[in-house]
């Protein structure tokens, strides 16, 4: 370099690269080598001027910064001073490769300072080119991202682990902005989405809006937050499923361009959707259980009602035969002037004893405790009982088909009774079906309503009951299965009686099909007066 100095050196070295440049472009008058050499001496960024083999020909104030290396302690050296030996040599062979092609080249580089603290630069190296096309230097312009690279690396962490978390979250977990735009979603939610075969928010959204009346969508409402919305969803072959969703309004910063200055948050609407179908079935479990347990409380007191009035039925008769005895023995003493004897006497004792036990049986007879008549949708009764009878219908291979009404008006009953008229009902078909010769077996329930009342039809594919029993079968203690010992024939008495009770009607008969129908009529709740 001879004896001139090193900022001349650099100058000279400037203006040779600056003459390169000028070369092919016109430098507008006043751009002197002088002001360019200013400005790249002064430029914030770290800048070096090599020769094709990489040694350092210049390198202004912001290399020495950046590196530590004051400008005297460069220039000459090669850049692989700054090599911290840790960055693959792929990376460099890729650098030369588009040097040699004459082409510009940009990546990041793990450098070394004079101290040996590393640290990452963000790299370009372009090559200069003469008036010949030529290269005759490059040209290296590199900052010092480090801290950049750990806050994005901090920033991919947090994301990293949110992500995570969300993904091993069972619930499903959706955030969603107010045209109902999916923004993010987890794991649960993809699969939850799979399951429904439709995007689950559109779904949730109308659940919402039918049970609350809430816009999940309206951003602006004054109670941005709900909970405990359950809904269900039947998905062959894992049968229904329910669930409950939790929502609330979020509000973030808006990282757009245009609210760079202007800084405002934008509105998510977070939807948590946890699977209760566990929970739900043990309630229902419990339910069922309970609703069996009053249904056979109901149906014993209905026995031994029924069996205290057959008791008390059975008593009357010689009651009333030991009572038509004692007159007429009590007529001919008078007629004979005598007291009647012996006889007379324990006739009298008999028909007092047979008197005072009719007293108390009727007095013992089970009271059914009352209950409050309540607007109730047959539907549900229905839903309830065919429940009960679901061992049945498993044990002897009974098909059931379900055909509610989708509007049906509601009755004013009372609701244990109707539960255990159902069952009866069901039990009945049941039988008659398991005791048929038929192949079929297909219990079918069809509701609707009908001028002033709810129709029920039960049909069964058993034999039914024949015509000229049709008046007996209300009858205590009558049954066409007299053959059966642990048939009580006391199902229809009390289905019989319910009716009655409900002002409601019941009817028999067979279908075109053969089946055997039961069609039972209930008023409306307008009126339910006798």
């Amino acid at each position: 370099m001879g004896k001139k100095s090193d900022k001349v050196t650099s100058l000279i070295e400037v203006n040779e690269v600056s003459q390169n440049v000028s070369a092919n472009y016109s430098v507008p008058e006043g751009l002197t080598g002088d002001v360019f050499y200013h400005a790249v001496e002064n430029c914030p960024v770290a800048i070096s001027i090599t020769d094709l083999n990489a040694n350092i020909l210049y390198a202004n104030q912001a290399f020495s910064q950046v590196t530590a290396y004051e400008q005297s302690e460069v220039v000459g050296k090669n850049e692989a001073i700054l090599s911290n030996h840790s960055t693959p040599s792929i990376v460099y062979e890729t650098l030369w490769a588009r040097l040699s092609q004459k082409k510009p080249w940009v990546g990041v580089l793990v450098n070394r300072r004079k101290d040996n603290s590393t640290y990452l630069a963000e790299l370009t190296v372009a090559p200069v080119k003469n008036e010949n096309g030529g290269v005759t230097n490059y040209l290296g312009m590199h900052r010092d991202v480090t801290e950049v690279y750990s806050l994005q690396s901090q920033v991919n962490s947090q994301k990293a682990t949110i992500e995570a978390v969300l993904n091993a979250s069972p619930s499903a977990t959706v955030l969603i902005d107010s045209t109902g735009k999916v923004v993010l979603d987890n794991l649960s939610y993809k699969a939850l989405a799979s399951d429904m075969g439709v995007e689950p928010v559109v779904e949730i959204a109308r659940i919402i809006k039918d049970q609350t009346a809430r816009d999940i969508f309206d951003l602006n409402q004054n109670e941005p937050e709900f909970e405990g919305v359950e809904f269900s969803i039947s998905n062959e072959p894992r049968g229904e499923r329910w669930f409950s969703c939790y929502g609330t309004h979020i509000s973030v910063e808006d990282d757009s361009i245009d609210h760079f200055y202007n800084q405002s948050k934008q509105r998510y609407v977070l939807l948590v959707v946890t699977e209760i179908t566990l929970n739900r079935r043990r309630e229902e479990q419990a339910r069922l259980h309970a609703l069996t347990e009053l249904v056979n409380e109901e149906e014993f007191i209905q026995g031994m009602r029924e069996t205290y009035n057959g008791a008390i039925h059975q008593l009357e008769k010689p009651v009333n035969l030991m009572a038509a005895a004692v007159s007429m023995l009590e007529k001919k003493a008078i007629d004979s002037n005598h007291e009647g004897g012996p006889v007379l006497q324990a006739m009298r004792e008999a028909l007092r004893a047979g008197q005072n036990a009719l007293v108390d049986l009727t007095e013992r007879a089970p009271i059914r405790v009352n209950q409050m008549q309540l607007p109730l949708n047959v539907n549900h009764i229905i839903r309830e009982a065919v429940s009960i009878c679901s061992k049945e219908f498993n044990t002897y291979g009974v098909d059931f088909v379900w055909v509610p009404s989708k509007r049906l008006p509601k009755v004013l009953g009372y609701e244990n009774r109707l539960r255990a008229m159902v069952k009866q009902l069901v039990e009945n078909a049941i039988e008659s079906i398991h005791s048929s010769s038929t192949g079929k077996r297909i219990l079918k329930i069809t509701t609707k309503a009908e001028n002033e009342f709810i129709r029920i039809d039960v049909e069964d594919s058993g034999e039914g009951i024949p015509d000229e029993m049709s008046s007996k079968v209300f009858e205590p203690f009558f049954s066409t299965k007299k053959q059966n010992k642990e048939y009580r024939g006391l199902g229809l008495t009390m289905v019989h009686e319910i009716i009655n009770e409900h002002c409601g009607m019941i009817g028999m008969e067979k279908n075109v099909e053969g089946h055997f129908v039961v069609t039972v009529h209930l008023p409306i709740a307008v009126n339910n007066s006798c």
